[in-house]
């Protein structure tokens, strides 16, 4: 008897549990809001509706035109109550994880950068970028290169190009000091603050 009781208890809970799910399942998604993109030179500015403390960058990706994967991604964001500036760039897998990355133009080598991590889309840097590095970049062009090296030892260069990262970045920063100032807007329930 005490069996039979366990079980209908346990079928019960699945049942509320599954049924519970496919509620869930059957409401309308959200749609997310979509980033504001507006491209400059070879490069595109994004800015994203959520509160942020670094709502724009400024992004790059390039593809294999023969199989459309994604060889090289290069986003730099900006931080306005820090002035500092964050770099996120995704390189393929397969990556000596020690070795890092080097970004190299006609004028400027950065220091090495390290992964932060890898997952199936590829390897990750993520970090702060020094402010001088960010101008190096700026004056540097038009062609620039990623250096990665393989877990082979051989080292290749992931070409991108620096034509409208100045003006790119600049207008991301603007924009960036602009919505960080923006008002949030109030919470359900809150009072709305008066108009003049």
């Amino acid at each position: 008897m005490r069996i039979a009781q366990a079980l209908t208890g346990a079928f019960a809970s699945i049942l509320l549990m599954t049924g519970a799910a496919l509620a869930q399942a059957a409401a309308p998604a959200a749609t997310p809001a979509r980033p504001e993109i507006k491209p400059v030179g070879d490069w595109f500015v994004r800015c994203f509706p959520a509160q942020s403390p670094s709502p724009c960058d400024v992004f790059q990706e390039l593809d294999n035109p023969t199989t459309r994967q994604r060889v090289l991604s290069l986003s730099l964001a900006y931080v306005p109550n820090l002035d500092r500036h964050i770099v996120q760039i995704t390189v393929p897998l397969d990556v000596s994880i020690p070795k890092g990355v080097v970004i190299q133009t006609d004028s400027f080598t950065s220091p090495v950068m390290k992964y932060r991590m890898c997952n199936r889309d590829g390897c990750f840097v993520q970090m702060a970028m020094d402010n001088a590095m960010v101008e190096a970049l700026g004056k540097s062009g038009p062609a620039a290169k990623v250096n990665i090296v393989a877990d082979g030892g051989k080292t290749y260069a992931l070409n991108f190009s620096l034509k409208g990262f100045a003006a790119a970045h600049d207008s991301m920063v603007e924009d960036a000091r602009a919505k960080a100032k923006s008002p949030a807007k109030p919470a359900d329930g809150a009072a709305s603050p008066p108009t003049p």
